[in-house]
């Protein structure tokens, strides 16, 4: 896997970010970001969709090839399995706003095919001030980081998913989100990880990620579809 690139080649996020942090604006500015390198190969600016009083902000890795061409979040395989995981959990999922911690597709060519390489330290930091204006722009009750991609971009390059699964948790200090009202941040896998499982354990590990949703939502009564009891 080649090395992300170095710091220095690396000027970050931030300079793109808009005087008017609206979701609206924030999309529209990050179409042009080139705070790393990766926005070389890619083909746009994935950015996060979802209403904007929405009281849940799902974060993923970055998009994958199918998110790269149709310029969404989650409209890939994963995505697939998380939205039936979101309704198996009782959860809306036309109440998440959905979004990436990296905002372009990290990939190398094989053949004709292209295919996910795992984005850098370098290239998560880089583009942060995206993920932080999202959620000072979305002011959510409940954040899901789904991989450890992007649970170590909100708390931290050591957080490790595997530790501290399921359990609430808050955003650190150091991050200065500025939110009205602090977020509950809970950490699971990523979905991507059980469409790769071919364990004997493949149901149980999918019915484990429903719970962790169920979960997660369980302090947000609102979240829960009416037809469904849990």
């Amino acid at each position: 896997m080649p090395k992300s690139a170095e710091p220095k080649d690396v000027p970050g996020a931030e300079r793109y970010l808009p005087e008017d942090r609206g979701l609206n604006s924030l999309e529209h500015a990050a179409s042009g970001c080139q705070g790393c390198t990766l926005y070389q190969d890619a083909t746009q600016t994935v950015f996060g969709h979802g209403k904007a009083e929405a009281p849940v902000m799902l974060v993923g890795e970055q998009p994958g090839d199918r998110e790269d061409q149709e310029g969404q979040p989650f409209v890939g395989p994963a995505g697939r399995l998380l939205m039936r995981a979101l309704a198996d959990a009782g959860v809306d999922p036309a109440l998440t706003y959905q979004t990436n911690a990296v905002k372009h597709f990290k990939f190398k060519r094989q053949g004709k095919r292209r295919i996910h390489q795992k984005p850098g330290r370098t290239e998560v930091v880089a583009c942060r001030p995206w993920l932080i204006a999202e959620i000072q722009a979305l002011q959510p009750q409940l954040i899901v980081c789904l991989g450890a991609t992007a649970a170590q971009s909100l708390l931290g390059s050591t957080f490790r998913v595997t530790a501290h699964r399921g359990e609430r948790l808050r955003l650190p200090a150091t991050l200065d989100v500025g939110v009205e009202a602090e977020p509950v941040v809970m950490a699971t896998v990523h979905p991507s990880s059980l469409l790769r499982d071919q364990s004997d354990h493949r149901q149980e590990n999918y019915e484990s990620f429903v719970a962790d949703l169920r979960s997660a939502a369980s302090a947000l009564p609102a979240m829960f579809r009416s037809d469904r009891h849990g």
